[in-house]
């Protein structure tokens, strides 16, 4: 497993859309945390320590948006790359995103989970 020290947390308030991609890292060997809880991401970033965070946008208790103006405001998690995971898909989220200090944007229902490991593995080998 060539994954297996890499560490990545997922943020999605479905559980059933969390399992699916906490086993695809998993198998594909990445130690993951994940939560569907926005409000514990700061806390849980700082204690797990992740290479890669993936952040829906939709959440219960808050929004993307506010959870990564947190994180990249915070001294210690400040530099741990983002990539929003969501199925909002028009400009606008994309571009508010990326202006709130995602590192990249994922629209969920154009990819299956599969790919969206293949994505990840690029992107954390372009990111090392």
């Amino acid at each position: 497993m060539k994954n297996q020290k890499i560490k990545i947390l997922i943020v999605d308030d479905e559980a059933d859309i969390l399992a699916i991609y906490q086993e695809k890292f998993s198998l594909e060997g990445y130690r993951v945390e994940a939560t569907d809880k926005g409000k514990e991401v700061l806390t849980l970033a700082k204690k797990f320590k992740p290479k890669l965070i993936l952040l829906d946008i939709m959440m219960l208790d808050t929004d993307g948006y506010k959870v990564i103006k947190q994180l990249k405001t915070d001294k210690i998690t400040k530099k741990i790359p983002v990539i929003m995971l969501s199925n909002l898909g028009h400009g606008e989220a994309i571009e508010k995103g990326i202006i709130n200090g995602a590192d990249d944007y994922i629209v969920k229902v154009n990819y299956t989970p599969r790919e969206i490991v293949e994505k990840v593995n690029i992107f954390l080998k372009d990111h090392k």
